[in-house]
């Protein structure tokens, strides 16, 4: 589990630094390398890291013990 918490962090940590990049200069890093929005990697980065954001969401319920496991 400790390896995917931390996949899943870091999935999470690259969509806020895009979310970021969108909000603040209006360029989204994953569409620009991937090839745009509609680009099939593009759509797979986005959904893989909504998935990871929402597995994240465990982290905040878990025992302290469980996590350091």
């Amino acid at each position: 589990m400790k390896l995917l918490d931390r996949i899943a962090l870091l999935l999470t940590v690259i969509g806020g630094v895009n979310w970021g990049l969108v909000g603040i200069f209006r360029f989204d890093l994953v569409a620009w390398i991937c090839g745009g929005q509609d680009a099939l990697i593009a759509r797979i980065v986005y959904t893989l890291v909504g998935i990871a954001a929402l597995w994240c969401v465990s982290l905040l319920f878990r025992d302290r013990d469980d996590a350091r496991e």
